[in-house]
């Protein structure tokens, strides 16, 4: 299987549903579907992935853009504030109806209430979850 899925729209349900699931892969969503916002920053993804490298992190979340299922959201320039991430990553419109339709959205409240149980967090991490974000609309 080529790691380029491509669209959501036009992959095949299984190869998309075996995709996303990769372990990796999936541990990424999670990490999304748990945060307080559902609009982490690459660093705080990279801080619930302890035991995945930074480019391996990268590499995947690049991986859930091109195939459709994440979008990067980027503040516009005037709310940028020095020492705070601008970038961060959420479901597309797409991705969520589609994990949805799986049944891989089950869990999202147990998810947040475990992420809020999170107490050795580092001081950068609640730095940056309290980063100001980019206003997405969520259905």
């Amino acid at each position: 299987m080529s790691t380029d899925v491509g669209p959501v729209a036009g992959t095949e349900t299984r190869e998309l549903l075996h995709f996303v699931t990769q372990e990796t892969r999936f541990a990424l969503l999670t990490n999304i579907l748990q945060h307080p916002e559902q609009l982490p920053s690459m660093y705080e993804l990279e801080e619930l992935n302890p035991s995945v490298s930074e480019a391996t992190v990268y590499k995947h979340v690049q991986k859930l853009i091109d195939a459709g299922v994440v979008e990067e959201v980027a503040l516009p320039d005037g709310e940028r504030r020095q020492g705070y991430p601008w970038k961060f990553y959420g479901l597309t419109d797409e991705g969520r109806a589609f994990l949805e339709t799986h049944d891989v959205l089950a869990a999202e409240e147990t998810l947040q209430r475990i992420y809020e149980t999170i107490s050795d967090k580092p001081e950068k991490m609640i730095k940056y979850e309290n980063a100001p974000r980019p206003d997405v609309e969520r259905e």
